[in-house]
This record gives C-alpha cells, structure tokens and sequence, in this order.
C-alpha cells in the first residue's frame, strides 16, 4: 500500500508542474487519464487511509506511471519536451477549463485514456480547432465525433473488429462447425449485423455459421445441442456482456467432448472471471489493437523497473501509457507539423503496428470524419497462457 499511495501523492503533485523541459520553446504534449484524486484527496491530505485504491483510480493510475516511465526514458535521450498531465475527473477543473489554461495554447499532440463517452467530444473539438492530432488511447471509442480528422482512434472501433473477426474466421475456421452464439440486446443485435454485411460483401465464398439465441440463465443442453462431436466447433460469441460470455465458457469447460474455440469480442480481454480454475480446458481467441507479449528486451525493461519501484507487475495501461507517450512524441519531433498524416509510420515502434486509416461516414465528404488505426491483433488465451494467434 505504501508504494501505491506515494504514487499517489506524486500524481497530486505533478499535475499542478510542468515536466521539465531544456529550453523556452520545446515540444508541447497535453495528455490526459480519469485518475479521480478527489475521492482520495481531500485538499493536500490523502483520506482513503490504509484500504486499497478504489477500482475505478486504477486504470487512469496505471496509464499515468507508464506516460511518466515513457518520459524517463525520453528524458535520458536528451529530447526536448514539455508534457502536461490533466486529471480527467477533477472536479474543481472541469474539461473546459482545463483546456482554456494558458499553457494549452501551444500544444502539438494530445493524448487520451478515456472512460467516459461525454469526455471525448469536448477534446477532440478542440484538437481540431488547434488541428492537433488528439489520440485516444482507451475504450469508448465512440464520441460522436465526426467531420475530424485530428481525431485518432488507436483503440479501434467495434465495426473494425468484427469486419478483421469475419476474416480471420474465413482465413483460419472455414470449415469448421461455426455457430454464432447470439444474447437478446441491441448491442448484440448490432454486433452480428456486422457480421452479416461481412457475410454479404465478402469476395470469397461465405461462411456457413449457424445461430443460437440464449437467455442470460441458459441450460446446459441449450448451448450445447449446435454442436459437432466429429467437428471443430467454433462458438462466436457477439455480446460485450461479461455474464453471459463467462457462462458460455464455465459451461463448455464442464463438458469437454467437444472441440472447442470460443472467439469472443475485444472487451473480453478485461473479463475477470475468466482465469478462474472452472474455465480451464477452452481455447479462448479475441481481438485487440494492442499485443503486449512482454517477452521483449523494452517489456522486460518496464517490468523490471516497475516491480522495482513499485512491488507490483505493470498492466496493459502501463504498457500503453508508455508506448503512446513515447512512440508518438518521437514521430511528433520527426514530421512536427505533419504529424497526423504521419502516424502510421513505424520507424520508433515500441511494441505495437498501428494502420491510422481516414474513415469517411459518406464517401462523397471532402474530409475524413475521425482517423482509425486498422491494424488488429488476435489472442489466444488457454489456461491463463496467452499468445498471438495471428
């Protein structure tokens, strides 16, 4: 607890200074994360005592220590910058008065870990205005943002992830027993419609996929009856809901006779009940923009110094905290003013591939409505070993 809460304190302090920069006009990069230090603060003193942080303070934390290991390390190569650091979720700083500080006036990237959909607009209005590339880091990615294109989704969207799902499944499953495992929602229901304009537009034969609708309380025998004891199966899981998709899981693992790949959706990376011993035995295979295998000489790195100063392994937020603040801060002093158009190019890669791509809402607009990396990776995660399945 004591190396949390002296991170803590450091947060408090750092996001009232200026990292320190070698001379008047360096490079200026505003990042912002929902650290939430009101409710561990009152005022200067810290009032959560000796209990654990609160769930909701540690992602933004977590993103926070790797932007300030990513300045580290930028620092001993002698680059020339200036980061500010904004809590997302202060409330004595609303968004909108945090961007109208002086010191945001001469900013020349943004970088973002959201939470919350109601925050993106307001920052990426303002990227376009200073035609600054805003990257957003995190999920949502979905901000109502259109017609701008300083507007980065590196996290990508939903849409995204299915059309690269559609693929990989044709590429890799096309003859086994596909069945699409559907739950009752409108998200659900908007999730297979993507599917099925992948289905409709394919150039290659299309998939042959059965489906099933279940109920949040289905039986045994419900989900297992579209199976084929002679086939792979492979059980596509569109819905978001944690619930449902550990069920789907717990059940398959409670009956091995069969075959069986469950492809889950991207948020299933952050599933907490599916390390559990009762879901072993099930080959589980999901998309991300990001692939973190930490086996390379920078992981071993962050994870050394981290554990060193903090007792602890760092996250997938530390882990893209560092990555966005140092990989795009070098491309930002390389292409300056051109940046945005720049931001696919690989040349100081850190851990990740991204493919920023112009999406356009209509074909015939002038000008993309948001920017979106394309590049998706696939994981395959089988009694806790996780690996590319690519």
């Amino acid at each position: 607890m004591r190396s949390i809460f002296c991170l803590v304190v450091s947060v408090c302090m750092l996001l009232s200074v200026k990292v320190a920069a070698q001379s008047a006009h360096p490079i200026k990069v505003a990042v912002f994360a929902p650290i939430y230090l009101d409710s561990a603060f009152n005022g200067a003193n810290y009032k959560l005592g000796n209990s654990n942080l609160p769930r909701n303070i540690l992602p933004g934390l977590e993103f926070y220590n790797g932007v300030m290991m990513a300045i580290d390390s930028l620092t001993a190569e002698g680059v020339n910058a200036e980061v500010l650091f904004f809590d997302l979720k202060n409330s004595a700083e609303p968004i909108p008065q945090l961007l109208a500080k002086p010191e945001m006036a001469d900013v020349s990237l943004m970088i973002a870990s959201f939470n919350n959909r109601n925050d993106i607009k307001p920052l990426a209005d303002f990227a376009l205005s200073k035609k600054i590339p805003l990257l957003s880091e995190t999920y949502p990615n979905d901000g109502g943002v259109s017609e701008n294109p300083y507007f980065v989704l590196i996290n990508s969207t939903l849409k995204t992830h299915v059309d690269a799902l559609y693929k990989y499944v044709q590429r890799n499953y096309s003859t086994a027993n596909l069945v699409w495992v559907k739950r009752k929602g409108a998200v659900e229901d908007m999730i297979q419609q993507f599917f099925a304009d992948m289905q409709k537009k394919t150039p290659s034969i299309p998939l042959k996929i059965k489906t099933m609708e279940l109920v949040d309380t289905f039986a045994t025998a419900d989900l297992m009856v579209s199976l084929d004891s002679n086939k792979q199966n492979v059980l596509i899981c569109g819905t978001l809901n944690e619930p449902f998709g550990t069920a789907v899981m717990k059940t398959l693992s409670a009956n091995r006779d069969y075959n069986c790949t469950v492809i889950g959706m991207p948020t299933w990376d952050g599933f907490k009940d599916l390390g559990k011993s009762d879901l072993k035995g099930v080959e589980l295979i999901y998309s991300s923009p990001y692939y973190f295998p930490r086996t390379d000489k920078t992981s071993q790195l962050i994870i050394s110094r981290y554990k060193n100063k903090f007792q602890a392994r760092p996250s997938d937020q530390v882990l893209k905290g560092f990555e966005s603040m140092y990989h795009f801060t070098k491309l930002l002093i390389k292409y300056k003013q051109d940046l945005v158009h720049n931001l696919s190019d690989k040349s100081f890669r850190v851990f990740n591939d991204f493919d920023i791509q112009p999406i356009k809402f209509k074909r015939e607009n002038l000008q993309a409505d948001y920017l979106e990396n394309k590049k998706i990776y696939f994981i395959k995660k089988l009694d806790g070993q996780i690996k590319s399945a690519n």
